[in-house]
């Protein structure tokens, strides 16, 4: 044993001596032997504060540092799932958060632990998702002395949180899970960090789980100035060409309903960026579709010609305004967002609205409507959108299934109403662009972070938190490749998820970055050998479908989403199958390449 071991286990010794001999001291009065009988550790009061917020469900994976509370978890008070990876079970708690709108809840180990949950953080953090990580840590005396597995978590994650917190006192832990709680799921949403020392599991206290809240510093914005909406209101009294672009912030806000009731009255037509998608039905006659780098040329046309924009919840950013000095450039800009720090960021606005998005189209929908009608700017943004749909050429060989087919095709089955999940990629975009999303909650990709591995344990988190709906994965093979194991919770805790890896046995998103930009070099995108997916898939239990023939396509894909059951279905597409159309980075939304 080493010295410094020997002094850590010397220390607490102390700490639970000093206990027990308190503990076999006669109380002087009965109210102080009551006091003790009460006393709980510091993990079981953690649990206590953790149900007292409603968690249904802990994502992790256990180590020495949080044994202590992992032997409290084996009461089974809340339900915990065993993530194969600690990044898997930040992204199934991110998935769990898309979905049901509750805060995600992760507990990992210290030190490798809590490193390998550090991208599904910055993740969360990115797409403003609400996730209370509980990261486990050395014993308070080892803290700052290089003990085993120790990390310095809060200078880590301080970039990258809403806010960190240490366990020094644990009597501070029902204040602290209350806090984080309140935190990470009000205003902008985001991760919050708990690090949690191991000696703070096993001291006991007699504190209680608590409902206050005293947070002086933070604030949220919620409803919009009534000078704002005036102006706002003006703005589209005067306005020939408006257009609507539905961020993120729409669907967080579950504002889908007050949203589509504003865009009907006014007649509005809509873009949308990435993670607003479902913001209003795929089908609706005002909808343009996705905006940016892959956008739609109606939606991008809109974007460059409009004379009013009104984003509802976006950032603005570089995939949606690869050359901010050329975006929308005639038109007045209104920016309605919870985050102020988002205002003027990257493109500069005539009207900042700090507030919920939801209470903004509210407050906007309690006066009478009054607009300058539009038809020609209609008329032109639907001729826009009926020349240049997105669309796709038949494979002339049929060698390989398209895969634009192959998620319309998923669409029709679904009849649109499944969850689904994506990696990172070109199937990303071509899901994004062909599935017909309805509502908020459908779409959980990685946004902001762009994280591969995120699609397979994402949707185990979606469907944990919709187990009636219909769960889709969409993966590409490299990203299959970095989160698979995940699988492994499929039948463990039966689970129905459908996973569609469109395989071109490349990286596709950067050989076609490669193809364009970098004159065909293409350096390590193309992999020399793959495994056998389908053995792969049967080593978890998993059916599995192969579709090496275009033909096959819609009957392989029928009988998977016949099968009661977890599938994988191996759909063979063209490495040479680039997304279009494409705004190359740098380039104003109108230049636009790769159009039909």
């Amino acid at each position: 044993m080493s010295k410094q071991t020997e002094t850590l286990e010397n220390e607490l010794s102390e700490n639970f001596d000093s206990l027990e001999a308190a503990e076999a001291v006669e109380p002087e009065v009965e109210l102080e032997q009551q006091t003790i009988d009460e006393m709980k550790s510091g993990s079981e009061l953690l649990v206590e504060s953790l149900a007292n917020e409603n968690v249904d469900f802990i994502f992790g994976y256990p180590g020495g540092a949080v044994l202590p509370l992992y032997d409290t978890f084996y009461d089974g008070k809340i339900e915990h799932i065993l993530a194969r990876h600690e990044q898997g079970a930040t992204h199934a708690a991110e998935g769990y958060a898309r979905v049901s709108g509750n805060t995600g809840v992760v507990v990992v180990t210290s030190g490798p632990g809590a490193t390998n949950a550090i991208t599904g953080i910055a993740d969360a953090y990115s797409d403003s998702l609400p996730l209370v990580v509980i990261t486990g840590q050395v014993a308070t005396p080892g803290i700052g002395k290089d003990a085993f597995q120790e990390a310095d978590l809060l200078s880590m994650t301080t970039p990258i949180t809403k806010h960190n917190y240490q366990v020094k006192n644990v009597n501070d832990i029902p204040t602290i899970i209350h806090e984080a709680f309140h935190i990470a799921n009000t205003g902008r949403k985001g991760p919050v960090v708990i690090d949690f020392p191991k000696d703070m599991g096993i001291l006991s206290t007699n504190a209680q789980v608590t409902e206050e809240l005293e947070l002086p510093g933070y604030s949220v914005p919620n409803q919009p100035k009534k000078e704002e909406i005036q102006k706002l209101r003006d703005y589209l009294k005067s306005a020939k060409k408006p257009v609507v672009l539905s961020g993120a912030g729409i669907n967080h806000a579950k504002a889908n309903k007050v949203f589509t009731e504003f865009v009907n009255r006014h007649q509005l037509p809509v873009v949308s960026t990435l993670l607003g998608l479902g913001a209003i039905p795929y089908e609706h006659p005002l909808f343009l579709g996705m905006g940016g780098m892959h956008g739609s040329y109606a939606s991008n046309m809109a974007l460059t010609d409009c004379d009013l924009l009104i984003n509802f919840g976006s950032r603005f950013d570089d995939r949606l305004a690869s050359d901010p000095e050329s975006f929308a450039p005639n038109a007045k800009i209104v920016h309605v967002d919870i985050d102020a720090s988002e205002i003027n960021k990257i493109i500069k606005v005539d009207l900042g609205i700090v507030a919920d998005c939801k209470a903004t189209l509210e407050a906007l929908l309690d006066f009478d409507s009054y607009s300058i009608r539009h038809d020609d700017w209609l008329e032109t943004c639907n001729e826009n959108k009926a020349k240049q749909p997105f669309a796709y050429k038949e494979d002339e060989d049929g060698v390989f299934s398209k895969p634009q087919r192959t998620i319309e095709y998923i669409g029709e089955i679904t009849q649109g109403d499944a969850v689904v999940t994506t990696d990172v990629g070109q199937h990303q975009m071509w899901v994004a662009q062909f599935f017909p999303f309805k509502n908020h909650g459908q779409l959980v990709t990685s946004g902001g972070l762009g994280t591969m591995g995120f699609g397979i344990p994402a949707a185990i988190g979606a469907k944990l938190a919709a187990p009636d709906k219909t769960v889709v994965a969409f993966v590409g093979d490299g990203g299959f490749q970095m989160t698979n194991q995940e699988m492994a919770i499929l039948e463990e805790y039966n689970l129905d998820i459908k996973i569609v890896i469109i395989n071109n046995g490349t990286l596709g998103m950067v050989k076609q970055w490669q193809d364009k930009f970098f004159n065909k070099r293409f350096s390590h995108s193309v992999f020399n050998g793959q495994p056998d997916f389908l053995k792969l898939a049967e080593a978890y239990n998993v059916k599995g479908y192969l579709v090496e023939n275009p033909s096959q396509l819609e009957q392989q894909l029928d009988a998977a989403f016949q099968h009661e059951g977890p599938a994988l279905i191996d759909v063979r597409i063209s490495p040479i199958e680039p997304v279009s159309p494409m705004v190359p980075s740098g380039k104003a939304n109108h230049e636009m390449e790769g159009l039909l």
